[in-house]
């Protein structure tokens, strides 16, 4: 334990997900022998995103002005909606640049064991923007573990009756994987979304 600014410092950092003790202590020995002109650009870093950063209104990704700048772009389709758990999962699907439609942030997935319902996600707002009648195919592109399936069922449920495709993001193998390395889920998603060539 350290005293003073230096153990708040490793504190606070120690807060942040991802940042155990030891890379707490790291970060923050990091800070205090770096250059003060990069400390106060970080600092300034940190207070400008909580300044300026907010939800879209109407896709609740990040964005810098009421509208993300992909709700902003004409080109985009809105036949195609693609349901997302996080922001962070908007920029994965845009790396690819395949999926030209728009998006839907829930905020998370659905996860009884920490208290997270239906309620708790964004599906209401969902819900309300399939209601406008533009959307013809929503994609379901929650991850591929307990919650994030438990969450596709649950919006795929509530989705059918209301005539729109539902659609799910196919999963397997991974390019450049193994075989004898993969778990049995995964190999047995590769089967059943196997295609011809």
């Amino acid at each position: 334990m350290y005293e003073g600014a230096i153990q708040d410092l490793i504190d606070e950092l120690g807060r942040l997900p991802g940042v155990g003790p030891k890379s707490a202590q790291r970060i923050a020995f990091h800070v205090l022998s770096a250059d003060p002109a990069d400390v106060n650009r970080l600092a300034g870093a940190l207070r400008k995103v909580k300044d300026l950063v907010r939800f879209c209104t109407t896709c609740y990704n990040v964005a810098e002005s009421e509208q993300c700048r992909i709700c902003r772009d004409p080109r985009r389709t809105d036949e195609v909606l693609c349901v997302v758990e996080e922001p962070k999962d908007v920029v994965a699907i845009e790396r690819t640049g395949e999926f030209r439609g728009r998006y839907h942030v829930l905020g998370g997935a659905i996860n009884p064991l920490e208290g997270i319902g239906p309620d708790n996600l964004r599906i209401r707002e969902l819900m309300t923007r399939l209601g406008g009648g533009a959307v013809r195919e929503l994609i379901l592109a929650t991850d591929p573990n307990t919650e994030g399936e438990a969450t596709a069922t649950y919006l795929a449920l509530m989705v059918k009756p209301m005539g729109i495709a539902v659609t799910r993001l196919a999963s397997g193998l991974p390019v450049g994987g193994d075989l004898e390395y993969a778990d049995e889920i995964t190999l047995g998603r590769a089967f059943e979304g196997r295609r011809a060539i």
